[in-house]
């Protein structure tokens, strides 16, 4: 990988976007290392962490692609939106550890993750229209993620603000005031997800995102017949024994 950092540990992959003479923007290279990193997850891994090096996380897209993408442009965009996509339908935990600039695409990849951690002085923002663009592939992501009134006024002023300011919008879920803080916030959460049967939560994941959009009787039905399934599977059996017990499950790390 040319763009992107890896390391797996304990059914965790640690992915760090690695272009930091950028503040890691987005190229072209990056979005299909993400995404060829995403398609060749296996079943080992049960939870992904994707954070920036150089002190930032994401500056947005990478403007010399844009220069010179041409008519290909479109598909680049789109590409982007494909990347988010993937992002929010991996069966796998997404954690997110915010710093530094997370602005346009960064922005995107935070509103697609399960679990945000941001630094109080990472700073966020939409600047798409102070350039004289649009947030095409991360909007509907925002709306989602903060609601259609704040997604709104965000983008429509480019305006900036703050880790502390970010989890009042529900972007983020935690916010810490030093390095180290965030790497303890990451090992917490971490350990919590472990502790999660990994096909329990693969399906509970796709129920969520399911209740967004999906009407409600058939969207019943399939949890109802997930719900079936989940108890007369390995690890539901698994679950109970250990309960019956007192011991941890087998999935506990």
């Amino acid at each position: 990988m040319n763009t992107l950092l890896l390391e797996a540990h304990n059914g965790v992959l640690h992915i760090t976007l690695n272009r930091p003479q950028s503040r890691n923007a987005m190229s072209l290279e990056m979005v299909n290392e993400l995404r060829t990193v995403l398609a060749q997850l296996d079943s080992q891994v049960r939870a992904v962490v994707i954070s920036g090096a150089g002190g930032h996380f994401c500056a947005g897209a990478d403007v010399k692609d844009l220069v010179s993408a041409g008519d290909q442009l479109q598909a680049l965009n789109r590409a982007f939106g494909t990347l988010l996509q993937e992002v929010q339908a991996t069966p796998r935990v997404v954690i997110v550890v915010l710093q530094g600039a997370v602005l346009g695409g960064g922005f995107g990849l935070a509103c697609v993750s399960d679990i945000a951690i941001a630094d109080h002085q990472a700073q966020f923002g939409l600047p798409e229209t102070s350039l004289g663009v649009l947030p095409a592939q991360i909007a509907p992501f925002v709306v989602k993620r903060i609601g259609l009134t704040q997604a709104r006024r965000l983008a429509l002023t480019a305006a900036r603000f703050d880790g502390v300011q970010a989890q009042r919008l529900g972007l983020v879920h935690f916010v810490e005031r030093d390095p180290q803080a965030l790497a303890e916030r990451v090992d917490e959460v971490l350990g919590q997800v472990l502790q999660c049967a990994p096909r329990a939560n693969a399906r509970t994941k796709a129920l969520l995102l399911a209740s967004v959009d999906q009407p409600l009787e058939p969207l019943l039905d399939q949890a109802a017949q997930w719900f079936a399934e989940a108890v007369a599977s390995a690890e539901g059996i698994e679950g109970t024994q250990a309960f019956v017990h007192k011991r941890k499950p087998g999935w506990c790390k």
